[in-house]
């Protein structure tokens, strides 16, 4: 049961915003800000009335029904109506807790992901550059705006690694549950004998952290200089442009060396080191928060096998939510893509609501 005085809050809250924002009152940045916060409340504010109201009509059809005067057909319509308001009150409740839920306040940034080639050699490179085509597929189709920060190539068109930053509405929030190792089994093109391999990537989204976010000073930093080039470099200077970033406290390094620019070199690794601190901080505080409670969903460890692309057979497993879609290719397409996190939100609402209960 939620509260009702929690749901007479969230009613008059709407009423309340609702007065402020046709008063014509409020400045620009405040009206920006309320008029989202008013959005979000209309969507739930039905929901809530009704549930509120909930009680009071379940006693006037149970009188409908106690009153011995009133005729079989008003009896049954009260009994049809009766049963619909009680699954009426459930859908609402269940809605309402996933309103009150605490936000994450990541869901709505932009991420950094970050994608390298695992165990299996040159095969491992090429699924994990099929990983970022796939990604930057569903990008565009949710016009999304992908920008490379870093990459390393290896033979026959694969990655090493990969690391781009994604911008556009609510990027976090869709991604975050690709954070694993994704495992792919196809038979490799230079396989004479038709043998299916294993082979993987692993997959990091992080959110992209702004300077507002995380605090970060130039003493807890070491800056190192060096001329770009060897393995990952796309160009040998004859500069020192390359540049090597160590958040002292942590120990997290970082290397850029893919622009001429030392600058914009140093910027490329602030820009992956802010995220990277940022998630630290966030992890930190959710093993603080979940105690000894591990979630099944969106831990956002590397080390866990999340989903397997079976060539062969057509499809992509997630092992998460144990869902199965026979739809391989479409998937790499970006098509199948919102199937597979709509049922892995789903789970994850699910599972922060019976935590809520407990």
């Amino acid at each position: 049961m939620i509260p009702l005085k929690t749901i007479e809050d969230l009613i008059d809250k709407h009423s309340l915003l609702e007065k402020e924002l046709s008063s014509g009152l409020i400045d620009k940045k405040k009206f920006a800000e309320k008029s989202k916060e008013y959005s979000d409340l209309n969507e739930i504010v039905n929901n809530a009335k009704k549930y509120i109201s909930y009680e009071s009509d379940k006693l006037e059809l149970q009188k409908i029904l106690e009153d011995k005067s009133s005729d079989d057909e008003l009896r049954k319509m009260a009994e049809v109506e009766l049963s619909n308001l009680d699954k009426e009150k459930e859908n609402d409740e269940k809605k309402l807790k996933l309103f009150l839920l605490p936000k994450d306040e990541a869901d709505k940034k932009n991420a950094i992901i970050e994608i390298r080639a695992g165990t299996g050699g040159l095969e491992a490179s090429l699924f994990a550059s099929d990983l970022f085509k796939m990604y930057e597929k569903v990008s565009n189709k949710k016009k999304w705006a992908v920008e490379l920060i870093s990459i390393s190539r290896s033979e026959a068109g694969g990655l090493k690694e990969v690391i781009a930053s994604i911008k556009g509405n609510n990027i976090y929030s869709t991604l975050k549950y690709e954070s694993g190792v994704h495992r792919v089994q196809r038979v490799p093109d230079t396989e004479t004998q038709g043998r299916v391999h294993t082979s993987a990537a692993t997959v990091a989204v992080l959110p992209e952290a702004e300077e507002v976010d995380l605090k970060i000073n130039e003493s807890d930093l070491r800056i190192d200089v060096f001329r770009a080039g060897g393995p990952g470099g796309q160009s040998v200077n004859t500069t020192d442009s390359a540049v090597r970033i160590t958040h002292i406290p942590t120990g997290l390094s970082v290397s850029q060396q893919d622009e001429k620019s030392q600058h914009k070199n140093k910027a490329k690794g602030m820009k992956i080191l802010r995220a990277r601190l940022y998630e630290l901080e966030r992890s930190r505080i959710d093993q603080e928060r979940s105690k000894d409670r591990k979630n099944k969903i969106g831990t956002g460890d590397r080390s866990e096998r999340i989903r397997t692309y079976n060539f062969p057979q057509g499809r992509v497993t997630d092992h998460r939510i144990n869902l199965t879609l026979h739809k391989l290719q479409d998937f790499l397409e970006g098509e199948a893509f919102d199937e597979m996190i709509e049922s892995l939100t789903l789970q994850a609402q699910e599972e922060n609501l019976n935590n809520l209960n407990q």
